[in-house]
Formats: structure tokens, sequence, C-alpha cells
């Protein structure tokens, strides 16, 4: 059955994606503006989480910090549209790349490569503008959508650009993907309800997926912390590091351990552009009352 949003969907997001980068911004805090009272809940779980991580801070900051955090997801909504439409043309210029040069000789190698990173708001743009530096896409692990009819279009518009995405769960599709050569973009700083241990991040402790090293073993690849923010003029800065030292160690639970601690790192470098409206601490550990 055709989806008669899907039409209206394609126009306005093909207006959005060629829209220049200052008005695009201006109108992704207008739609957060004009939407305030509906993101009620995202507000909510988002001063929880950095009410929580952010304990130093005064009251007055941590609410700031928070609602300049929802409205970058808005925000966000409007750069996933430019990621999946845009012309290579409009994103020239956009972002400068540090680090291309281990991504490109590990591909040169023939392995496959997992670009380890976090919920940002912007990592769908990001990964396309790395796409765009590469010479080839990355590809991108995603979690279905529950309406077919969105998760049709959004396939459509993903696979444009980054080729077929691999689903959350489909560990299969992504080992095989790595196997293939390919680089992968990935990250385990949801909450997980398996196959996790609960790990600080921020100092609270967080159900953090340890499975990470096995899937970088049987796809034969590596690992390459890939991060990314959106500096003030609103360009990209993209950042592809060497893997971490000691990493994958013989303890998993340590590993996971190790990327929250390097995620922790880089999320205070511009705490704003962090998912906080994500329950990141929905599952607690025994006996640990519910914090939303």
């Amino acid at each position: 059955m055709r989806c008669v949003a899907t039409p209206l969907l394609h126009g306005l997001a093909w207006v959005v994606a060629r829209l220049p980068q200052g008005a695009l911004l201006a109108l992704g805090r207008a739609l957060a503006w004009l939407g305030w009272p509906l993101l009620r809940s995202r507000r909510r779980i988002a001063r929880i989480n950095v009410d929580l991580c952010f304990p130093s801070l005064p009251p007055g900051e941590r609410r700031r910090l928070a609602d300049r955090s929802v409205v970058n997801t808005v925000i966000g909504a409007l750069e996933l549209l430019r990621a999946w439409h845009a012309p290579s043309s409009r994103l020239h210029g956009l972002a400068g790349i540090e680090g291309l040069e281990h991504l490109q000789a590990a591909l040169a190698r023939g392995q496959g490569v997992l670009l380890m990173c976090g919920h940002f708001t912007h990592t769908e743009l990001a990964t396309r503008l790395l796409g765009e530096a590469l010479g080839r896409p990355a590809r991108v692990v995603v979690r279905r959508h529950n309406s077919a009819c969105l998760e049709r279009w959004f396939e459509r518009s993903r696979a444009a650009v980054f080729g077929p995405s691999v689903g959350k769960k489909d560990v299969r599709g992504l080992i095989r993907a790595l196997q293939a050569g390919e680089p992968v973009v990935y990250s385990a700083d949801q909450n997980f309800t398996y196959q996790n241990a609960f790990v600080p991040f921020f100092g609270v402790l967080a159900a953090t997926l340890t499975a990470t090293p096995e899937l970088v073993r049987r796809g034969r690849a590596v690992l390459l912390p890939f991060w990314y923010r959106r500096e003030a003029d609103g360009r990209y800065r993209i950042r592809i590091e060497a893997g971490w030292p000691d990493w994958p160690s013989d303890d998993p639970v340590r590993d996971a351990a190790r990327y929250m601690q390097e995620l922790e790192a880089v999320v205070r470098e511009c705490p704003a552009q962090y998912l906080w409206a994500h329950r990141r601490f929905k599952t607690r550990p025994p006996g640990e009352p519910p914090v939303y």
C-alpha cells in the first residue's frame, strides 16, 4: 500500500536539504521554539540525564544545557534530511576532516572498519560528509521505524547515499559488511538489555554493550574512533583516530568501560550536541531505583 504522505515528505526534504547552512540551523531553532510544548517528554528526559551527568554545574546551567540539547535534536532532524537528500555540490566546504588516512589505510589493506561513534544529533550528516571526502559511502547501522510506511521512505533515502542500511539487531548483516571490507558507522551507547555490563558514563553506571570486540573479531575488521561536532560557524569538524591502545583486551567489560570513557571525553567537548533526550539510564543495576 502506497503511503500518501511520501510525496509531501520528499518535497519538503528536497527543499530543506538545499537550504543554506545558516538558514537550516535557523529553521531548526524556530521549529524547536514552535514545538516546545510538544517536546515536554524529551525535555524532561534530557534534564534528568544532564542532572545526573553534570552534578557540579549550577541548576540553571544544567537546565540550559538540557534545553540546548533538545533544540539540537530538532536541528538534527533537518541535518538528517540534508544527509539523505542534498546533492554533493551543497556539501562542498561544509566539513573539515582529520585522520582520514587511518581509514584509507585500513580499507587499502582490504579490512572492514567499524567506525565507533556515539549518538550525537548529526551522526548521519557526518557520515555523509565522510563518504564525500572518502569517495565511497560508509554503511550505517539503524533502528528500524515502527511505521512500515515511514521505514520504506527512510530506507530508500538512506540507501541512495549510504547503500542498504544494517538493522540494529542484524548482527550477521553487520559482520558480512565488515568481512566484505566495508566501513560501517556504529555506536553502542544507547540503553541495552542484552549482552551488556554496567560501566561508568559521567560517573553513572550505564548498561553498555559488551559484544563490540567480538563483532570486530568475527568481521576480521579494525575499530577506528569516529567523532564529529558542529562548530559555531555551522561547519562540521570530523575526526578519525587511530585505534585505542590495548583495545580490545581480554576483558569485554573493561573494553566497554574504555569506550564509555573515550565517548565521555568527546561529549564534554560539545555537550549540547549529544542526544541527552534518550533514556540512557533506563536499565538500572540490581537494587537501584529507576531514574525516569
